[in-house]
């Protein structure tokens, strides 16, 4: 069977079976089923896209309002307060992908105003150096962290926070920490007490620091809770993905008994339940592809059944059984392409725009999808990965491919004479 076109024959007839027409009410059924296949194909790969898309921008939303708090490295002395960390800090510097990095002093807290009692962690730090190593320093929606000063007693706290005490800036407030018989006080259970005035009141975007941070100078940190040092410091990276590996690095060349945590073992188990979604959530609309890319079995059985004829002569003409095969191959694959095609485009094209999509949703239905202190964040968020795009593509063509294979296998084995015995 020689031919001269630039295609093999099995391309030409598979794709033409793509392509069958409408003659008979068979036929039109035939064709209704495989574009039913295209379809669902279609908008399978569209959810997983768009689905993935949504869950990677809210993995780097939050990671980035967490980060605006957090540091990229945290450097603990193991016996207790680190009285050196000037020092230290020298030494963290001296790292090539060190780029700041400041002292701090956290302290569990309770926030009184009035009759309103809200427990908070309250950190000390030295506003000049806090600015260097976080960004929350510039999201301050009223006062400033200059107003942070030695002996001040002001404090900077969430916007969270601040509506749930009812408290604006020049408001004064309450500062409990528990007593724990620090030298020269005699144990007692009754907390002892601080007036602090708010100074400010910074919005992070991250509910969680929102609603239950604070921040005071480090000196009026240490002298609340009677210390002398700093609990630790505070590191900013150049690279932030790169702080394990500088974690490890600091914790070999750094002298002194530290504890370096980077902000991956911060946040560990939020990290590890998002990937975990991630995956479960691929696999199950990875199932909604697959019963799509299967449909085409039923209709690559009823093309086989309705082109027994056409079978036979190619068979009598020459064609070998792996040729038929190639020409149910080709048809199941091409739908299957078409399917992936189409739901790429339309799923791309909805996550590029969630943005102005989910919005507009909102306000026709009168819905609000996230609830901030639910889900952290309160919109929205897409971030488009290009390799996923291109896995859940090659996915959806596999699945039709190899739904095709049992159709094809079943047309390979048409006998001539039993195909012709009718026609």
């Amino acid at each position: 069977m020689s031919t001269t076109h630039t295609f093999p024959y099995e391309w030409q007839i598979g794709l033409r079976y793509t392509r069958a027409g409408k003659r008979s009410g068979r036929n039109r059924f035939i064709s209704f089923i495989s574009l039913a296949s295209v379809a669902g194909i279609a908008l399978g790969v569209a959810a997983l896209i768009v689905v993935l898309s949504v869950m990677n921008g809210f993995t780097r939303e939050v990671t980035n309002r967490m980060l605006s708090v957090l540091s990229h490295v945290e450097v603990y002395d193991a016996r207790g307060a680190m009285r050196g960390w000037e020092g230290a800090r020298q030494e963290a510097l001296r790292h090539p992908e060190v780029r700041a990095a400041a002292p701090f002093v956290d302290a569990q807290a309770m926030l009184l105003s009035g009759e309103v009692m809200k427990p908070a962690l309250l950190r000390g730090v030295l506003p000049a150096d806090e600015a260097k190593v976080a960004d929350v320093t510039r999201q301050t929606k009223a006062g400033s962290f200059e107003a942070l000063q030695p002996g001040s007693s002001n404090v900077i706290i969430g916007s969270a926070l601040a509506r749930a005490l009812d408290v604006k800036v020049g408001d004064r407030l309450t500062m409990l920490l528990a007593s724990n018989g620090l030298p020269g006080e005699t144990p007692q259970a009754a907390p002892r007490g601080r007036a602090l005035t708010v100074a400010g009141i910074f919005e992070a975007g991250h509910f969680e620091f929102d609603s239950s941070l604070g921040f005071l100078h480090l000196a009026d940190a240490e002298s609340a809770l009677g210390v002398d040092a700093p609990n630790g410091l505070r590191l900013r990276l150049a690279d932030l993905h790169a702080a394990p590996r500088v974690a490890e690095e600091l914790r070999r060349d750094m002298s002194g008994e530290l504890i370096l945590r980077d902000w991956t073992k911060v946040n560990a188990i939020w990290f590890a339940a998002v990937q975990s979604q991630k995956r479960m959530m691929f696999i199950i609309l990875t199932m909604i592809v697959a019963v799509a890319a299967f449909n085409l079995v039923s209709t690559l059985v009823m093309t086989v059944r309705d082109k027994q004829a056409d079978i036979a002569i190619l068979r009598t003409l020459g064609a070998s059984p792996l040729s038929i095969m190639k020409i149910f191959m080709v048809q199941g694959t091409l739908v299957g392409l078409l399917g992936a095609l189409l739901g790429v485009g339309a799923g791309v094209a909805v996550a590029l725009n969630v943005d102005v999509i989910v919005p507009l949703i909102e306000r026709l239905f009168g819905v609000h999808f996230l609830s901030q202190e639910v889900y952290l964040i309160d919109e929205i968020p897409s971030d488009l990965h290009w390799a996923d795009v291109g896995w859940i593509g090659g996915v959806a063509v596999l699945l039709s491919f190899l739904a095709t294979l049992y159709p094809s296998w079943s047309a390979s084995r048409v006998k001539p004479a039993e195909a012709l015995r009718y026609e």
